[in-house]
């Protein structure tokens, strides 16, 4: 799957679309302290302001039953965090609906990984089965009912290359397996 970040409001809301800089411009997204996605927000807040538009007003929540009933009251105009979470909640409970969605390696592609230990053996088993759900269409089918199809890939890879050191997310070295 492809780590996504998604852009969620509340059912109803007038924002249809969240997927460039402008586009936050003068809303107030909740978004988790030292996170990808933060660093994101702060990035476009940092171009908008460059280029003379009012940045978005990030809102810190200690827990996420005061974050969605912030975006439920309309004390928020957008929740921004990993796109299964929301995408889980909107499948589960209603109310919120994904206006937008971001690769969380922002401005690369970062995937993730089904892990193993290293040289274990299961990981061609492990690719053998994913390969088979992806080609059945089972896979298809679980993305779908969650909400998750825009974190669909096409092919399962056994040790992707990961992030480059630097990026967002780091490297794909750590005496794993991946597939």
């Amino acid at each position: 799957m492809k780590a996504m970040l998604g852009f969620y409001v509340k059912t109803g809301s007038k924002i249809s679309e969240i997927k460039q800089a402008s586009d936050i411009a003068g809303l107030k997204i909740i978004v988790g302290s030292g996170t990808n996605q933060e660093k994101i927000l702060l990035a476009w807040n940092e171009a908008n302001e460059k280029a003379g538009i009012k940045p978005a007003l990030l809102q810190y929540f200690d827990d996420q039953a005061a974050a969605q009933l912030a975006i439920r009251s309309g004390r928020s105009d957008a929740l921004f965090g990993p796109n299964s979470v929301y995408a889980y909640s909107a499948a589960i409970t209603g109310g919120i609906k994904r206006v937008g969605t971001v690769n969380g390696g922002w401005l690369l592609q970062a995937d993730i990984a089904v892990t193993t230990r290293k040289d274990n053996g299961l990981v061609k088993p492990i690719h053998t089965a994913l390969e088979g759900a992806i080609a059945g269409g089972q896979y298809e089918q679980v993305l779908q009912r969650w909400g998750l199809d825009v974190e669909r890939v096409d092919t399962s890879l056994i040790n992707p290359p990961g992030l480059p050191d630097g990026s967002l997310q780091g490297s794909n070295d750590h005496g794993t397996d991946t597939t």
